[in-house]
């Protein structure tokens, strides 16, 4: 599809009638673990709608979800959201009833401030895990927040900034496209950075027919006018083509979340929930959402714990959709494949032995492989039918250079294919999760 859309400034309050805030409350105590190291750093967020809006949401299929993620799945059912609040520094994951007291809570006391009704606050939390929440601090950084509230770009990225862990930089996007003539914009910011394997769904339930895939958050906002119900289906095949295809580390965080709230006010026809799969307006507005998805996604991977190399792993010719992403997953999180990345070598036999330990249907003499520059055409063949070609090893090593080259198979087995943002494993993400028990500061999430 031609490109409808166009980058413009301001992330989230880039829409209509938004506001956001961000405030350091001292969540995690100052000199208390990975994170409390970047001193006064802004820890708890508050976004906020002029009116109510269509919600939608993806949430962690990780059987040990944290409280604020089941809230959110009860108060995303009904469809209508104002308000989110978020703080970094703490998970409130296995943190039992009290926890779920606290996440009730911060939504009952944002609701307060704002002057609205409580189901309408959603909440998020990341960072460590089985620590309670301290909520003497998340009282008073609520109150901040609610008197900060600003439209503006500053306080965007303020927030961005206040959603993150270990992340080393903020993540933000918006775009603006016309639906019936009207511009409407779209605004997202993310954090992740370790712990990163997402794989989420609109109930927090595991897919049956798909494998399972610090926390990833990506709060979203639009003033679209679109009905809850077709919203969900936007978001759920955003976030399917985007962040359920990325890895930093292959491990699922109790808290994965991607919101999106839609006001409408934007005046543009409503896409309401009848047959708005054949809407020409649906379909622009889900192209304009996965590019916003996948954008931030990639920030992820770029920004994962160490990473110094980002790899496209792109299977083609698959049996089925499941053998591609079982085949993709597989080369992504082999240890072997990954520090291989990290030192530029192009050993395509840790590659093709990952392949084959996969639950993908695999034929050795069938397997190619291959590499390309990032989003590049030419493919350099470094196996064919599962035999190495004559490509020299310099050619090869040339190929893995970059910071970020496509590996390209192909199963040649069927049609299906699949996608997956990888990251190499390096000295420095070892040495940032280890940590030292006999130093509580080095200590992450």
């Amino acid at each position: 599809m031609k490109t409808l859309f166009k980058s413009i400034v301001g992330s989230i309050n880039a829409p209509r009638g938004f506001k956001s805030s961000g405030v350091f409350c001292d969540v995690k105590k100052l000199g208390t673990g990975k994170g409390s190291n970047k001193g006064n750093k802004r820890d708890l967020a508050l976004i906020f709608s002029e009116l109510p809006a269509s919600v939608a949401g993806m949430f962690t299929t990780n059987q040990i979800c944290a409280a604020p993620v089941k809230v959110c799945v009860q108060r995303v059912a009904n469809g209508r959201a104002q308000a989110v609040v978020v703080n970094s520094g703490n998970a409130n994951a296995c943190t039992g009833k009290q926890g779920m007291k606290d996440a009730l809570a911060m939504c009952r006391v944002t609701a307060t401030h704002l002057g609205i009704s409580e189901e309408l606050v959603l909440v998020g939390s990341t960072g460590r895990i089985g620590l309670p929440m301290p909520m003497t601090n998340i009282r008073s950084g609520i109150t901040k927040a609610a008197g900060l509230l600003d439209p503006h770009s500053d306080s965007a990225a303020n927030v961005a900034e206040a959603i993150m862990t270990s992340d080393t930089r903020p993540k933000e996007i918006a775009v603006e496209l016309k639906l019936g003539g009207k511009p409407v914009r779209i605004g997202g910011i993310c954090k992740g950075a370790g712990m990163i394997q997402p794989g989420m769904s609109p109930t927090g339930a595991r897919p049956a027919s798909l494998p399972l895939h610090a926390t990833m958050l990506g709060f979203i906002t639009t003033d679209a006018a679109i009905a809850p119900k077709a919203l969900q289906a936007a978001l759920t095949e955003a976030v399917a083509g985007s962040f359920n295809c990325i890895t930093v580390d292959g491990d699922m965080s109790t808290n994965d979340t991607v919101l999106v709230l839609a006001n409408g006010l934007a005046n543009n026809k409503l896409i309401t929930a009848s047959g708005y799969r054949a809407n020409p307006d649906f379909k622009k507005f889900q192209a304009a959402l996965t590019h916003v998805c996948l954008e931030l996604a990639k920030m992820i991977v770029r920004d994962g714990e160490g990473v110094h190399r980002v790899v496209k792993v792109i299977v083609e010719g698959a049996h089925s959709i499941e053998d591609a992403d079982h085949a993709a997953r597989a080369v992504a999180n082999s240890a072997l494949v990954k520090t291989s990345w990290h030192g530029g070598d192009p050993n395509w036999g840790r590659i093709i032995d990952a392949l084959g330990y996969s639950n993908a249907k695999i034929v050795e003499e069938s397997v190619d492989i291959g590499y390309s520059a990032s989003g590049g055409k030419r493919i350099l063949w470094s196996l064919k039918q599962g035999q190495p070609t004559a490509t020299t090893f310099a050619r090869l090593c040339k190929a893995v250079a970059p910071t970020e080259f496509d590996l390209r198979i192909r199963l040649n087995l069927g049609t299906a294919s699949k996608f997956i943002y990888a990251a190499d494993l390096t000295e420095e993400y070892v040495d940032y999760n280890k940590g030292d028990v006999t130093d509580p500061a080095s200590l992450g999430g």
